[in-house]
């Protein structure tokens, strides 16, 4: 597993109360890594916040973590 993969997983499951239902893929290409997060759809919202704010902050960490290893990396978040 990857770290960006861990970050995403472990930042989600504290986040919602059912962890079972929390699935990572990890799609990785030349120069990009689509990171899919879903969870339960009644649980959507704790992992977007309000407004955005938790995606975004996800997506600043996954962000500078790419940067560092030379690659885009996108947070798709899914039903």
């Amino acid at each position: 597993m990857s770290a960006l993969k861990d970050i995403v997983e472990l930042t989600a499951k504290e986040l919602v109360d059912n962890k079972d239902k929390v699935r990572v893929t990890e799609i990785e290409g030349e120069k990009t890594v689509v990171i899919e997060l879903r969870v339960d759809p009644a649980e959507l919202g704790k992992v977007i916040g309000k407004q955005g704010r938790i995606a975004r902050a996800l997506r600043t960490i996954l962000t500078a973590i790419g940067r560092k290893i030379g690659k885009r990396v996108v947070l798709e978040i899914l039903e």
